[in-house]
C-alpha cells in the first residue's frame, strides 16, 4: 500500500499493528501468554517499582481504576503478579510481579530490544533521534 503526507495515521497505525503481530509472533513463540500493550506497561512499570497500589497503576497507564483492576486480575489469573495487604491503608493493596513475572519481563526486554532493532533498521543515530523528536511533539498535542 502507497502513503502520502495525508494518510500519515493510517500509516502510523499500519506500524502500531505490525508491531504488534511481531511482538504477539515472537510471544507465542516462547510459549509467553498475549498479553495486551497495557499489560505488558504494568508489568514493565512492575519491574522498575517493586510494587504499586492499583490507584498508582492506573494513574500510569492512563486508564481508570475499573480498567486497571481488570487488566491486573489478569496478570494475577495468569500468576505474573500478587496482591499485597497495604499495612498504611486497609482499602488498598499493593500489586508486585511474582518470579514468574520477573522471568516474563526479562523475556520482553530482549522482545522489545529486537522491535526496536526492527522499527530503526538502516536509520542512522541522527535520524532515530529525529524520528523519535518528530514524534514526541504529534504526541504532545494529544495531551
Amino acid at each position: 500500500m502507497e502513503y502520502d503526507i495525508s494518510s500519515t495515521i493510517s500509516l502510523v497505525s499500519h506500524i502500531h499493528s505490525a508491531a504488534a503481530d511481531f511482538l504477539r509472533l515472537r510471544l507465542n513463540q516462547h510459549g509467553l501468554p498475549n498479553l495486551s500493550s497495557s499489560h505488558g506497561f504494568i508489568l514493565f512499570l512492575l519491574s522498575k517499582e517493586e510494587k504499586l497500589t492499583m490507584s498508582q497503576v492506573a494513574k500510569r497507564i492512563n486508564r481508570d481504576k475499573s480498567t486497571a483492576t481488570a487488566l491486573v486480575q489478569k496478570l494475577k489469573n495468569s500468576g505474573l503478579v500478587e496482591t499485597l495487604a497495604n499495612k498504611d491503608d486497609g482499602r488498598s493493596k499493593f500489586i508486585m510481579l511474582t518470579a514468574k513475572g520477573r522471568e516474563y519481563n526479562k523475556i520482553t526486554a530482549k522482545l522489545s530490544t529486537e522491535l526496536i532493532e526492527k522499527f530503526y533498521k538502516d536509520f542512522t543515530q541522527d535520524e532515530r533521534r529525529q524520528v523519535y523528536d518528530l514524534l514526541l511533539r504529534i504526541s504532545s498535542h494529544f495531551d
